[in-house]
């Protein structure tokens, strides 16, 4: 993967905002992710039982045992990272000195942990009124559900997400990543940018209830919107584009391809191009409306055209009338792509390992003007910034061993 375009300095746009990350997993760690890759201060508050699950996460045996997954990689860089045991008087006291100087705390655990601890939003912006406090949960703070436990599998099978995913008969099935944490952190990030806006205003921050089963509904706006506004049950179509015809996965001499011929003149484009031009006066095709109806005909014509030629020949010939169409790739593919690289999205970050191989992360999927989204540095050991930020705090050498040796923090 080799970078094709001007590198740009990191964005700085939440430079010199606090976040604390009280986040595990995917859903939080994404949302707090996105603020370190514009500029802000991140530092994860890490259990000292192994810290964030996700350290133990991945593909790769060798990096779980460091609890240095490549499943929390994924989503940490940029971050620093303290061990405080927050279940302790004093660590409480450590925490609530930390709270005093943040601008934003965002934690995804079950709603009333933090209350249990003693530190929930009444008690931490009598502190810092200015806090904004964003808390990311399955379903949120309040409704018959709210202290159910959720991952993002459940939340795909609630959310009618896995209803249509699939053909007709492979449905139920799930998305093939965690789309419902990753909607999840998203929304939380969304909000929480839009609160620290309206504190430069009115100085005061807010409390943030996101629930993932909400947001990952709210994705799906179309779905949504056909069934509340026309009534229409959604159904799993697999590959096709419910909106249109011909519009979905094809069969080319080499492997599948993606047309969306979804206008009139796209759909005379593509049959003029694959020496069907007859299939316009097919009574079956000649309308919008007619070719939904007969897609899975009109579908079965168009693949035998296609038969005859590979996907790079279409994709090159489609796109140059103007008809959308293209590849389906693996991640290996995508990612080694020149559209990804030429736009920088896999950033290295940290220092070569052993092997000679940097840690690599994405960054955001937007690009700035005069900068770029960036991590600042490589996904934290557990617990590598505990001295820093207890000296930050203030306090001093006899009282840091003295937490170290009561194993209230560590690192």
């Amino acid at each position: 993967m080799t970078d094709t375009s001007t590198s740009l300095p990191p964005a700085a746009l939440l430079e010199g905002i606090r976040v604390i990350d009280l986040t595990n997993v995917l859903s939080g760690p994404f949302c707090t992710y996105q603020m370190a890759l514009l500029g802000a201060e991140v530092i994860k508050v890490e259990n000292p039982e192994g810290g964030d699950l996700a350290r133990k996460l991945g593909a790769s045996p060798a990096l779980n045992a460091r609890l240095m997954g490549a499943s929390f990689q994924a989503q940490n860089s940029g971050k620093k990272s303290i061990v405080l045991d927050l279940k302790s008087d004093h660590g409480r006291t450590v925490f609530l000195d930390l709270v005093r100087t943040a601008d934003v705390l965002v934690e995804n655990f079950r709603p009333g942990v933090m209350k249990r601890l003693g530190l929930d939003y009444a008690v931490l912006s009598d502190l810092n009124p200015g806090l904004i406090y964003c808390a990311i949960s399955g379903f949120g703070q309040d409704g018959p559900l709210k202290n159910s436990p959720a991952y993002d599998q459940i939340i795909q099978g609630m959310s009618g997400i896995m209803s249509v995913t699939g053909t007709p008969d492979t449905a139920p099935l799930r998305v093939g990543y965690p789309v419902a944490d990753t909607i999840g952190g998203l929304t939380g990030a969304f909000a929480t940018m839009a609160a620290l806006v309206a504190r430069a205003r009115s100085g005061q921050g807010q409390f943030i209830d996101v629930s993932m089963l909400d947001s990952s509904i709210v994705s799906m706006g179309w779905i949504v919107s056909n069934f509340l506004s026309a009534g229409i049950q959604p159904a799993p179509i697999g590959n096709e584009n419910m909106t249109a015809a011909p519009s979905g996965t094809f069969m080319a001499a080499d492997g599948p391809l993606n047309i969306a011929a979804n206008k009139d003149d796209q759909f005379r484009n593509l049959c003029e191009l694959i020496d069907r031009a007859d299939l316009l006066q097919d009574p079956r095709f000649a309308e919008r409306e007619t070719r939904k109806l007969n897609r899975a005909a009109l579908n079965a014509e168009i693949n035998e055209a296609l038969a005859k030629n590979t996907v790079a020949h279409w994709v090159t010939a489609l796109t140059g009338l103007g008809v959308p169409a293209g590849p389906v790739l693996s991640v290996p593919q995508v990612l080694a792509h020149q559209q990804v690289t030429g736009r920088r999205l896999v950033q290295e970050v940290g220092e070569p390992d052993a092997q000679g191989q940097c840690t690599r992360v994405t960054r955001a999927g937007y690009r700035l003007g005069g900068s770029e989204p960036a991590a600042r540095m490589p996904p934290p050991e557990l617990g590598e910034h505990t001295q820093e930020v207890l000296e930050f705090l203030g306090l001093a050498p006899t009282t840091i061993e003295e937490l170290r040796r009561d194993r209230i923090v560590g690192g």
